[in-house]
């Protein structure tokens, strides 16, 4: 697979456990990477033009003069993720490749443990989410699990409180309510949302807090990725701090 981007070329490169195969730079991006490498290259770079880049991934690829040819991630057991700190994100059936590579960004930012995607419905590692991701795929897990239910009957089993969002739930998420508990956030597709099953077996399910617009009705919903952003920052409010 190509991966391309400066930030997602620097993180890859940057990652042990990513094997990389050919770098592809143009000069700019070259000089760009450097300060960020600090050192010797793990792989000597390959220099070429836009043109060239353009063609290899396709006219109006935004690649900022980097690409990488590299092997996909292998993906580590759910004993590992959960192994480490922070919240969890279980996405069902969320298939936009930028959507997920945007979660990821998010879920880097605010300490997540991971995300996990359906095994059918998400879409495969590629250099369109991991340009979304912006290096957070090279330092969020990314698992697929063949069964969401199960995942979280298993998340529970680890002590996690799944909470699943949707815009009709009766109450608001409190993330200072649920500071005694770790926490996986379960996101459902855009159009469908929580599929029945997944929301009957969430230990909650709860909605955005959205102010009501003075003028004009109220965004029903927001984008998966924008949801996901809002929902972890709720979650990581201290217990003082005022509402957002």
């Amino acid at each position: 697979m190509w991966l391309y981007g400066l930030h997602a070329v620097a993180a890859a490169l940057a990652n042990p456990h990513r094997r990389a195969r050919r770098l592809l730079l143009t000069e700019e991006a070259e000089a760009a990477l450097s300060p960020q490498i600090g050192g010797p290259w793990p792989l000597a770079p390959d220099r070429t033009d836009r043109g060239r880049l353009d063609q290899l991934l396709g006219r109006g690829t935004v690649h900022q003069g980097a690409a990488l040819l590299a092997d996909p991630l292998a993906q580590p057991p759910l004993a590992q993720v959960l192994a480490r700190p922070g919240p969890l994100l279980v996405l069902d059936q969320v298939s936009d490749p930028r959507n997920v590579g945007a979660i990821l960004r998010s879920a880097a930012a605010f300490g997540a443990a991971g995300v996990i995607a359906q095994e059918r419905n998400a879409p495969d590692e590629t250099g369109a989410l991991a340009k979304a991701a912006s290096g957070a795929l090279e330092t969020v897990p990314l698992l697929r699990a063949v069964n969401i239910a199960r995942t979280l009957i298993a998340l529970k089993a680890a002590g996690c409180w799944t909470v699943g969002l949707a815009p009709d739930a009766p109450a608001a998420l409190s993330g200072p309510a649920l500071q005694s508990r770790r926490v996986a956030l379960v996101l459902g597709a855009e159009d469908e949302g929580l599929r029945r099953l997944t929301r009957e077996t969430c230990d909650e399910v709860a909605r955005l807090a959205m102010p009501a617009l003075a003028a004009g009705p109220a965004m029903p919903s927001l984008n998966v990725a924008a949801a996901a952003a809002i929902a972890l920052y709720e979650i990581s409010r201290p217990k003082d701090a005022p509402a957002s």
